[in-house]
C-alpha cells in the first residue's frame, strides 16, 4: 500500500467517522457537565429532606453510575458501534449476579427503606426477630443491636425491614404493668390503699393518667390485683422494680400477706 492509498484512506476515515467523534466527544463532555450538575441537585434535595447521613453518599455514587453509564451507551451509539448485544450481555450478567446476591440485594434494600422511612434510629430499644436491644448502628446490609448484658446482635436488614418490629422509644411514656397478690382473707381495701399510697410517693410515677388498681383474679393461692400506672420512658424499668420491692417490704408492715403456693393436705382417719 502506497502513500497515496495511505492517505485517501485516512481521509475516507476522517469524513466519515470525523463528525461522528466529533459529536461524540462532544455529547461526553456536555453530559457529564450535566451529570455533576444533576448529583449537585440530588445532594441538595437529600439534605433538605434530611436523608440519613449514611444514605447520602451511597445514593449520589450509584445515580453517578447509573447514569454515566447511560451516557457511555449513548456515546457509543452516536459511533454506529451495536450496542445490542453488548446490552443483552449486560442485561444477563445483571441476572445472573442478582440470583447469586439474591439474599444480599434483599438485605440491601431493606436497608435503604429503613434509611429512608426510619421506623427506628440509632439509640431507639427496639425488639425484631426474636431480639431486643438498643439500636447501635444501622447499616446498608445489617442493624447492629447492643442487649442489656452487652451482647452485639446483628440483624439483616431484609427481615427487619419486612417483618414485626416493636420499637420501645417512640412514645416518651410507656405503661407499667403488676400483678400484685394478697393472701385470702386480707383486707383487700387495705391493701388498695397501700398500693395507692406507694404509687403517690413515688414522683417518676404520672398523676395522668391515673393508676389503676383493680382485682384481676382469684388465683389458686391468692388474690391478685393488677397495677397500671404510667411512666415516662426512661423511668420504665426502675419504677417496676423499685414497686417490687416496696410492696415486699410494705406489706408485712401492714398486716398483709404475700402469699405463695401452698396446699393443704386433709388426713381422714
Amino acid at each position: 500500500m502506497d502513500t497515496a492509498e495511505v492517505f485517501n484512506l485516512a481521509q475516507t476515515f476522517v469524513l466519515e467517522y470525523g463528525p461522528k467523534l466529533i459529536a461524540a466527544a462532544a455529547v461526553w463532555v456536555i453530559g457529564i457537565w450535566v451529570i455533576k450538575i444533576l448529583i449537585s441537585t440530588l445532594n441538595k434535595i437529600m439534605d433538605k429532606s434530611k436523608v440519613d447521613i449514611s444514605l447520602k453518599p451511597f445514593l449520589s455514587s450509584l445515580s453517578a453510575i447509573l447514569l454515566k453509564v447511560m451516557l457511555g451507551i449513548t456515546v457509543l451509539s452516536m459511533l454506529s458501534i451495536e450496542m445490542t448485544s453488548f446490552v443483552a450481555i449486560l442485561a444477563a450478567a445483571g441476572l445472573a449476579v442478582g440470583m447469586a446476591l439474591s439474599g444480599t440485594l434483599q438485605n440491601f434494600a431493606g436497608g435503604v427503606m429503613i434509611l429512608i422511612f426510619k421506623p427506628f434510629k440509632v439509640g431507639d430499644v427496639i425488639q425484631a426477630q426474636g431480639h431486643t436491644g438498643c439500636v447501635n448502628q444501622i447499616q446498608i446490609f445489617n442493624t447492629i443491636l447492643k442487649t442489656p448484658d452487652n451482647k452485639t446482635i446483628i440483624l439483616p436488614n431484609g427481615g427487619l425491614s419486612t417483618g414485626s418490629m416493636v420499637n420501645y422509644s417512640t412514645e416518651e411514656t410507656r405503661r407499667v404493668d403488676w400483678t400484685i397478690g394478697v393472701g385470702y382473707g386480707d383486707d383487700l381495701d387495705k391493701a388498695r390503699a397501700v398500693i395507692k399510697q406507694l404509687c403517690d410517693a413515688d414522683q417518676r410515677i404520672l398523676k395522668d393518667p391515673d393508676v389503676l388498681i383493680a382485682v384481676s383474679a382469684l388465683a389458686d393461692s391468692s388474690v391478685n390485683f393488677t397495677v397500671r400506672a404510667w411512666v415516662k420512658a426512661p423511668d420504665y424499668w426502675a419504677v417496676f422494680f423499685d414497686m417490687n420491692e416496696n410492696v415486699y417490704k410494705s406489706f408485712p408492715k401492714e398486716g398483709l400477706n404475700i402469699p405463695y403456693p401452698q396446699m393443704d393436705v386433709h388426713i381422714h382417719k
